[in-house]
C-alpha cells in the first residue's frame, strides 16, 4: 500500500506507528512470489560443487525423518493411534534441511519453476533441469548413505531395528497409481510450505512442523524422505532393487513434480500474473 494511501486511511497513527503496522502486515502475494523466485534464481545459479554438497547434506539429513519415526514407533504400544505420534519424528529431517538451507529437490519444484515461468526461455529451462538433475541425484545418494549407516549392528536397541524394518515397507505399500497420487499430495504440500514460509516469519518452525506432520500422518509419498526408507528395505532384503525404482521412485518422483509444479507453482503464478504484467507495463 502506498504511504500516502496508508496515511489517508490511518490518520490516527504517526509515521513510526504506521511503519510498525506495515511491518506486521502479511506480505502481498507479489512480494511472496518475488522472494520465492529469488530463491530459485539463486539455486539455479549455484555451481555444480555447491549444489552437490548441499544436496548430499540434505539427503543425509532427511534420513533422520526415517530414523526418529522408527525410534518413536518402537517406544509405543501397537495401537491404531501410534502413527499419529510417531509421525512427529517424520518432521525432523525436513526441519534440519529447511532451516539449514540445504538443497532439497521437492522445494525446487516451486522455487526453480518461477524463473522459468517469468522468463519462458530455453536457457532458464536448461538451468532448472540442470538443478533438478544434480539435486535429485545427490539427495538420493545422501539417503542411501544414511540407510547404509543404519546397517551397523548394536548402535540402536533391537526394538528400533524392528521398527525400522516396519517403516521401511511404507514406500512399497501401494500400487503405481496409488503411490503416484500420494506423491502428488506430498509434492503439493511441500511446495505450498515453501510458498508459506516468507509470510510465516517467527512461525517458520511451526509451519514446517505442521505441513510435514500432515504429510507423515497421511502416509503420503515423498521422494527423498521415502528414499531413505526404500534404500534401507533394499539393503535388508525386504525389497528388490527393481522395486526401489519401479514401485517407489518413479511414481513418487512423477507425483511430487506434478504436485509441486502444477498445484502450486503454476497456479500461484497464474493468480498474480496479471499484476506482474500490469507492474511491468507501468515500469
Amino acid at each position: 500500500m502506498p504511504e500516502s494511501q496508508a496515511g489517508a486511511e490511518s490518520p490516527h497513527l504517526d509515521d513510526s506507528q504506521r511503519e510498525q503496522a506495515a511491518n506486521h502486515a502479511t506480505p502481498h502475494p507479489l512480494v511472496i512470489h518475488e522472494i520465492v523466485r529469488e530463491e530459485g534464481e539463486t539455486a539455479i545459479g549455484r555451481t555444480f560443487a555447491a549444489l552437490t554438497w548441499s544436496a548430499l547434506a540434505a539427503g543425509m539429513s532427511m534420513g533422520f525423518s526415517f530414523l526418529v519415526q522408527a525410534i518413536v514407533e518402537s517406544a509405543l504400544p501397537e495401537t491404531n493411534w501410534r502413527h499419529l505420534v510417531s509421525s512427529l519424528g517424520y518432521t525432523l529431517g525436513f526441519v534440519f534441511v529447511i532451516l539449514g538451507r540445504q538443497q532439497l529437490f521437492t522445494e525446487s519444484t516451486l522455487t526453480a519453476v518461477l524463473p522459468v515461468l517469468m522468463r519462458r526461455d530455453l536457457k532458464t529451462l536448461g538451468r532448472t533441469l540442470r538443478l533438478w538433475s544434480i539435486v535429485l541425484l545427490f539427495n538420493l545418494v545422501g539417503t542411501a548413505m544414511f540407510a547404509a549407516m543404519l546397517q551397523f549392528k548394536g548402535v540402536f536397541p533391537p526394538g528400533v531395528g524392528t521398527a525400522l524394518a516396519n517403516v521401511a515397507r511404507t514406500p512399497f505399500s501401494g500400487d503405481f497409481g496409488v503411490t503416484l497420487v500420494r506423491g502428488v499430495f506430498a509434492g503439493w504440500l511441500i511446495a505450498l510450505m515453501v510458498w508459506l514460509l516468507p509470510s510465516a516469519r517467527s512461525a517458520r518452525l511451526l509451519t514446517i512442523l505442521l505441513v510435514t506432520y500432515t504429510v507423515g500422518i497421511c502416509g503420503l509419498a515423498h521422494v527423498i524422505a521415502g528414499s531413505a526408507e526404500a534404500a534401507y528395505a533394499v539393503m535388508t532384503g525386504v525389497a528388490k532393487v527393481s522395486d526401489y525404482f519401479l514401485v517407489f521412485l518413479l511414481p513418487t518422483l512423477v507425483g511430487n513434480m506434478i504436485g509441486g509444479i502444477a498445484m502450486v507453482a503454476i497456479v500461484n503464478h497464474a493468480a498474480i500474473a496479471p499484476e506482474i504484467a500490469g507492474a511491468q507495463r507501468q515500469g
